[in-house]
């Protein structure tokens, strides 16, 4: 119990740091794209490797169904049907072919969103979540700002105009990165068709999804597109190649499907997935109970970022890992973390593991006098730095 006590005070981070911080890769004028703002962002970590305009407040039409599909999904009881609120699907624009009367679930739902881009499905998936469209609104504005979108504001749940409904490329950037966390989102953004039970009672129909880069452009999985006479063509989408992520955004842009290839073209030509330095020969943990045992550390997995020629020199490496260990200790015990990071920003990280097993070995009865109170004066000059 004394060791517990002991160790549970001396527990510390053990930071170890190498090399400089590198600058992320960002370009502008590089490409050329119809879109009056867009952004290209790695997906991982979010650094931007292309923007226009990227914080220019423009309208973003259906693409709002991302926030409002994802406050759905995470709203729970996903598969319970549901009678159609009669008001709820009076709106205008594309529909899922909802009618009072018809039960449907929320999942199904989120499918008439994210691929027929119904805005029957948004303003009932507001009334089931929230109650009614206002109070749906309000929870919009909040995630939003939950997320870091500190140029958006939300009016309705289906991207219809108005006048206090705007986003930016960047805010949408951050909106699909925080969604395509979610599997269910996930899931669904990135089927081309889906089955989907509704009615009355509910059978069985197919929904296509409108977004054409899910079957024209090899990798993509999502995630929305947007229309309104205001808003112009907006996109976001999202590919991945080669263990490299991307997303990409483009609003006000009467070439988007071509933008979206050009943006990941130069994307994907400047990120390589690129294994990263997992040699820690060097590290050695003392392991109390092991009669002066050490274990060393290995990676779970070989990490890997998404870099630019040239960055991977520029990373600094950190392990987390404890001042000691309790024996005994089994060879894969997670022990530890290493972070990766470019400029700051974590790019990669993966568990670490103790190398090998370092069985109990240790009579506490059997120490010699003092030991106790030298290891508690110990302690108390790690802390505050004191000598004698």
């Amino acid at each position: 119990m004394r060791v517990k006590i002991v160790s549970a005070l001396m527990a510390v981070v053990w930071i170890v740091g190498a090399a400089l911080a590198g600058t992320p890769a960002r370009a502008q004028g590089e490409v050329s794209v119809s879109a009056e703002a867009c952004i290209l962002m790695e997906m991982q970590t979010g650094r931007v490797l292309y923007e226009k305009n990227a914080d220019e407040q423009l309208p973003m039409a259906s693409t709002t169904k991302i926030l409002t599909a994802l406050l759905t999904l995470e709203s729970g009881e996903l598969d319970a049907y549901m009678v159609v609120d009669p008001g709820a699907i009076q709106v205008e624009g594309t529909s899922m072919g909802l009618q009072a009367g018809d039960q449907v679930t929320k999942r199904g739902l989120c499918y008439g969103m994210l691929l027929a881009s119904g805005n029957d499905a948004a303003n009932m998936g507001a009334v089931a979540v929230a109650g009614s469209v206002p109070a749906f609104v309000e929870k919009m504005n909040a995630r939003a700002a939950q997320i870091g979108m500190n140029h958006s504001s939300f009016q309705t749940p289906s991207g219809l105009d108005g006048d206090a409904h705007y986003s930016t490329a960047r805010d949408m950037a951050l909106l699909a990165k925080t969604a395509l966390r979610n599997p269910d989102f996930r899931d669904i953004c990135s089927q081309k068709s889906a089955k989907v039970e509704y009615g009355n009672p509910p059978y069985p129909r197919w929904l296509q999804n409108h977004n054409r880069l899910l079957r024209e452009y090899e990798g993509t999985f999502g995630v929305k597109t947007g229309f309104t006479k205001k808003a112009g063509r907006c996109l976001v989408s999202a590919a991945e190649r080669d263990g490299v992520s991307l997303i990409c955004v483009t609003l006000r842009a009467p070439d988007d499907w071509n933008d979206h290839r050009t943006l990941y073209g130069y994307g994907f030509e400047k990120l390589k997935s690129t294994p990263l330095d997992c040699n820690f020969t060097d590290v050695r943990i003392p392991v109390v109970g092991s009669d002066g045992g050490t274990a060393g550390v290995v990676a779970v997995q070989v990490p890997a970022a998404a870099l630019a020629e040239g960055e991977e020199a520029k990373l600094q490496r950190t392990l987390h890992v404890p001042r000691f260990l309790y024996a005994p200790v089994k060879a894969g015990d997670i022990v530890g973390r290493i972070d990766y990071t470019l400029d700051g920003a974590v790019v990669a990280s993966e568990r670490l593991a103790a190398d090998r097993e370092v069985p109990l070995n240790f009579d506490p009865d059997a120490v010699k006098p003092g030991f106790w109170e030298n290891l508690l004066h110990s302690i108390k000059n790690f802390f505050t730095g004191g000598g004698n």
